[in-house]
């Protein structure tokens, strides 16, 4: 399903604010309740939302991530803006390891110019599009892979990561609280993960708006562990607050104005 604004508009009123009836999101958005009641059902079947009697919700909670092709349509222009400007800051000839998430997949296609790269990864479609390139160097590792997404993740995995030290650890997060914590739903992919910051000597965040005030069970680590924020939108409060206090330079994806919340 290919999502239009309003669709975008309504999943983030309703990641936003949690369930919603189908008259508030008429008002909410000036249209009909037949308006709503269509596009709620299209979301419904193609997974975006739960209907219940007379309204709509998130389909999964705090355990369960969206399915792998859903994420991969939703907020697909933002991540497209958030991959460009990541990829603007990657310096040729430097060393990276990429981790998985739809995200950090279309930066790796954004890559694909850059010379000299050694891109270590967990993501077997990482890996698959930045092996074509011919003047990158792709290193693979190993651990379980997961159908769902072609992640690689478990201890073995976590034993890999450590064996590096890079100049970028660039990942992608489901959530962010506003207590500041990064915060996943699988306990594997989140060690390959903490394996990953404590191995870069910059980390890298690209995160759509999306994704700040989104619940997930397992903590990652936090704001102040990142040193670079992409995302497409200012962050909402109380997150400009904890990125200043973190130190934690944000840059806007997608426009000229770079916003500077740490002394460079």
């Amino acid at each position: 399903m290919n999502l239009n604004p309003r669709h975008t508009e309504l999943l983030d009123e309703v990641r936003a604010h949690g369930p919603q009836t189908i008259e508030a999101l008429a008002e909410r958005f000036g249209v009909t309740l037949q308006t709503v009641r269509r596009d709620v059902q299209r979301l419904a079947e193609a997974g975006f939302l739960s209907r219940f009697h007379g309204g709509v919700r998130l389909p999964g909670s705090t355990t369960e991530n969206i399915a792998y092709r859903q994420r991969q349509a939703m907020q697909s222009d933002a991540k497209a803006r958030i991959a460009r400007a990541v990829a603007r800051r990657v310096p040729n000839g430097c060393s990276l390891i990429m981790n998985i998430g739809t995200t950090i997949e279309a930066v790796a296609r954004e890559l694909q110019h850059h010379r000299g790269l050694r891109v270590i990864t967990n993501n077997l479609h990482i890996a698959s599009l930045m092996s074509t390139h011919p003047d990158c160097e792709v290193i693979v590792a190993g651990g379980v892979v997961r159908g769902a997404d072609q992640g690689i993740v478990g201890e073995a995995t976590v034993d890999f990561m450590r064996q590096f030290k890079v100049d970028i650890g660039l990942i992608g997060i489901s959530g962010i609280e506003a207590d500041g914590s990064l915060r996943d739903f699988d306990y594997r992919e989140v060690k390959v993960a903490r394996a990953i910051v404590e191995q870069s000597r910059e980390v890298w965040l690209a995160a759509d708006h999306s994704k700040f005030n989104r619940p997930a069970m397992v903590e990652l680590a936090r704001l102040d562990d990142i040193d670079v924020v992409f995302t497409d939108q200012p962050p909402p409060p109380p997150f400009g607050d904890l990125l200043t206090q973190g130190n934690v330079e944000c840059v806007l994806a997608g426009s000229d104005t770079h916003n500077h919340t740490a002394n460079a």
